[in-house]
């Protein structure tokens, strides 16, 4: 059975190595992956799905700000090991994460994905109408959802990340991931 609980310090090289099967080392070039790094997740937004022991999903949320004043969560990157992949366990952890986000009272949700995928959760690119990211991204891609009423409402501007410093982040370490890449 698959359990989906917090993540914990002794997952994160599993995590990474799921990353890295799922996205490849491009994922560190990705618009998206500038409002994260240097970063932590926000706080209790950082979900693992473990099966026998092994890591098998993740998903982790950042804080940002959408346009000026308005506080938001950067989901992601979703990831479930391709053996797995179309058995639901990406939907379970997108309504775990929304529905911790959302009981943590934070108001909205913003992503780049797959739109008819994250539909079925809500995500829309109309929310997003106002809003740009801090380099290249595909306007379709760019999705929100208010997770309460009018969090993102009339948003303008370009997302930018607000969540707390990781000390222990090397700037010469992601220097070196962008470059493998």
């Amino acid at each position: 059975m698959i359990e989906i609980r917090d993540e914990r310090p002794t997952d994160v090289s599993a995590r990474e190595q799921l990353l890295d099967t799922c996205f490849g080392p491009a994922r560190f070039l990705k618009t998206s992956e500038r409002l994260r790094e240097g970063r932590l997740p926000a706080h209790g937004l950082s979900l693992t799905a473990e099966l026998n022991g092994r890591i098998v999903g993740t998903v982790r949320l950042w804080h940002v700000e959408a346009g000026r004043g308005r506080p938001a969560l950067l989901l992601g990157p979703l990831a479930v090991d391709p053996s797995l992949q179309g058995h639901g366990l990406g939907s379970t952890l997108m309504w775990a994460s929304i529905g911790r986000a959302r009981a943590l009272g934070h108001g909205a949700i913003v992503l780049v994905g797959d739109a008819p995928y994250y539909a079925r959760f809500g995500f829309s690119g109309d929310l997003m109408s106002g809003l740009s990211m801090p380099g290249p991204f595909e306007r379709t891609r760019l999705l929100g959802v208010n997770l309460r009423r009018g969090a993102l409402d009339g948003a303008t501007g370009i997302l930018s990340a607000s969540g707390i410093l990781d000390e222990a982040a090397c700037p010469e370490g992601l220097d070196s991931r962008r470059q493998a890449a």
